[in-house]
């Protein structure tokens, strides 16, 4: 596992692009797994990552493990990646724009937030 320096970075990273709360998340996961006529147990709603998203937001900082951080380096990797963090929310205009913003959200960062 990774020194408690790059942990303590990590967790405020993590935190910096995770901007949805974890009744948000499990909300979300739950609603984008939902069908017409059935709707998954909320613990089996949402990908893997989403469900392991929501664990660390349950988590505190020690108890993180080797599986979790790795999660969260992914996590802020991506969202780095497909965000611009620095500039404000742009309005959905396209279904592609939709569909980034569904999988941000799935990873716990919903652009649209403040």
């Amino acid at each position: 596992m990774a020194d408690a320096l790059e942990i303590e970075a990590l967790w405020e990273d993590f935190h910096r692009v995770v901007n949805m709360t974890s009744a948000e998340l499990a909300a979300w996961l739950r609603v984008r797994d939902a069908h017409e006529e059935t709707e998954p147990l909320p613990e089996e709603s949402g990908s893997p990552t989403g469900q392991h998203v929501l664990a660390i937001l349950q988590k505190r900082r020690t108890d993180l493990t080797d599986d979790d951080v790795r999660v969260m380096y992914r996590v802020v990797d991506t969202v780095e990646d497909l965000v611009d963090l620095e500039n404000e929310p742009e309005p959905e205009s396209t279904p592609e724009d939709t569909r980034r913003r569904h999988r941000l959200m799935t990873l716990g960062h919903d652009p649209l937030k403040p």
